[in-house]
């Protein structure tokens, strides 16, 4: 497994050098109801570093309503933020705790063997004192990968495009892009490991993901 594998390498690569090459460890899980209700589960372990400089911690949750045969979903969700903020170049750090309501809108749909989603996902944000809203667009690819007997194979390449846009000035809050190769394990399970570029006004930063996505 290809992802587990990276995974196993991180630590060699982190004694092998210092780098501010960031990485994500997450988690995605929906729980189906019934036919109609779900709830979403989410972990999200981000470090700073390749791994063990906590950048964040998030947790998020949800209740889902899926309608038109499974092809779109609305969710009304909760998440909790814990961000380890460095203090300008400094090698101290700050904790701000982010209290978050979302409702997204995911429409998927199929050109050929190609799987697309938009999601479109509306943030009230409780950081600390501070009170901010934000729109988040998300447009993903799935493409399999062929077998010789013309069948999808069980690796596929993912990649997606998310945009984040203030309410209040500046506009522009931050993008990413983001390519990787997943596996699937079976019709529950998949996992998938790939690169994130997410660029703000002035700076960006890379992210090594690892993501695993669970239907129970």
């Amino acid at each position: 497994m290809v992802a587990l594998t990276i995974m196993l390498m991180l630590p060699a690569y982190v004694q092998s050098q210092d780098s501010s090459f960031g990485n994500w460890l997450i988690y995605i899980g929906s729980k189906k109801l019934n036919k109609k209700w779900n709830i979403h589960n989410e972990v999200q372990y981000r470090n700073y570093d390749a791994i063990g400089d906590l950048e964040q911690l998030l947790l998020r949750t949800g209740l889902g309503y899926t309608f038109n045969e499974g092809k779109n979903n609305a969710l009304l969700g909760y998440g909790y933020i814990l961000s380890e903020n460095y203090v300008g170049n400094s090698d101290e750090k700050v904790s701000v705790n982010e209290h978050r309501i979302f409702q997204q809108f995911i429409s998927k749909q199929n050109i050929g063997s190609v799987g697309l989603s938009h999601r479109y996902r509306f943030e009230q944000r409780f950081v600390e004192d501070d009170f901010k809203m934000r729109f988040r667009y998300f447009l993903a690819f799935k493409i399999p990968f062929k077998t010789k007997e013309k069948e999808n194979s069980k690796f596929y390449l993912s990649a997606y495009n998310e945009i984040f846009l203030n309410t209040k000035s500046s506009i522009f809050d931050r993008n990413r892009v983001y390519g990787g190769l997943g596996y699937t394990i079976n019709k529950n399970i998949r996992i998938e490991a790939g690169y994130m570029n997410q660029f703000f006004e002035t700076k960006s930063r890379d992210q090594f993901n690892i993501i695993t996505f669970v239907n129970f």
